[in-house]
């Protein structure tokens, strides 16, 4: 369960992202077919988090020591940019423009709102 939830707060951070920006875009022929789209994303972005995060943090340690943590940043952002790219390689109507002000702007978008939806919905 705790899993779905998860799945679903990062689809509505992707969500958000896209109506923010407009560089990041979901393409679809109706309302359903965008939120499976965004769905199947955040399941992407998810095994991708898990996947590199723990590696890139381990290899960058001395990055984020050395900004302060705004190497995070920089990550979230290659993150996301590498989900867009997978979810086009699976024929997802899934893109992240460009790198820089796209997807810097986007990871801080997923982020925040993410971390306010999990204080939200995840009761454990």
């Amino acid at each position: 369960m705790k899993i779905l939830i998860n799945v679903v707060i990062t689809a509505l951070a992707l969500a958000a992202a896209t109506w923010f920006l407009d560089g990041i875009t979901v393409t679809g022929s109706d309302t359903q077919d965008k939120a499976l789209t965004l769905v199947l994303v955040a399941l992407i972005f998810g095994v991708v988090n898990a996947v590199l995060k723990p590696i890139i943090k381990t290899l960058g340690c001395a990055f984020y020591v050395l900004t302060l943590g705004l190497f995070g940043l920089v990550v979230n952002a290659a993150l996301l940019l590498l989900t867009s790219w997978i979810a086009e390689q699976v024929d997802l109507g899934f893109h992240v423009a460009d790198f820089w002000p796209t997807a810097i702007f986007g990871g801080i978008i997923v982020a925040i709102v993410s971390w306010a939806l999990s204080l939200v919905l995840d009761n454990d």
